[in-house]
């Protein structure tokens, strides 16, 4: 093999490992961190929290009653065993700060892509978790670049000219009601 082509697949290599190694956007940026945490907490479908772990509220009852069982239950199933809660020693160097506090821990959310903390959970908790190591932590990035939604919900249809669009920090297909599209 020619020595051109061996010192070029070294350096794509190289390349392609020091992209794969960049921090999350949402652990290095303050805005984008809230404005995911927060659209993670008003959305139906997430409901991260409850936002303050000392005073819970109606919390842990209520995510109970979603998922179906008790409020003991519901309150062990949260993101410090979550299958996407990111602590492995890679993503504690991303993290701008202390990591831990005495109600628990940060670590990084793939499913939602904020700072999350250990001692809240939300509607999409899926047990598995967390990750610990940095190869798991890089296998659930790769999963979640350039990830499309495959379809649009019924009803609506891909826009004929955006066709996608980025919320969150994560590019989505960009659906609109299909009455817009026909105007």
């Amino acid at each position: 093999m020619n020595i051109r082509i061996k010192i070029q697949k070294s350096i794509d290599t190289a390349k392609s490992d020091v992209e794969k190694m960049q921090c999350p956007d949402a652990t290095q940026n303050l805005k984008l961190n809230t404005k995911n945490r927060n659209g993670a907490i008003k959305q139906e479908h997430i409901q991260y929290g409850p936002l303050n772990v000392d005073e819970p509220g109606m919390y842990w009852k209520d995510i109970a009653e979603f998922w179906n069982t008790s409020e003991n239950a519901a309150k062990k199933s949260n993101c410090s065993n979550c299958v996407a809660f990111d602590i492995s020693p890679r993503m504690d160097e991303c993290m701008p700060g202390p990591v831990s506090d005495p109600d628990g821990r940060l670590g990084y959310c793939w499913m939602h892509h904020f700072k999350c903390h250990s001692a809240r959970a939300c509607r999409t908790w899926a047990k598995g978790g967390p990750i610990k190591i940095d190869d798991k932590s890089y296998e659930w990035q790769e999963k979640n670049e350039n990830k499309i939604e495959e379809r649009c919900q019924k009803g609506y249809k891909t826009h004929s000219k955006r066709k996608t669009k980025k919320m969150y920090g994560k590019t989505y297909r960009n659906c609109v009601k299909a009455e817009q599209l026909s105007k």
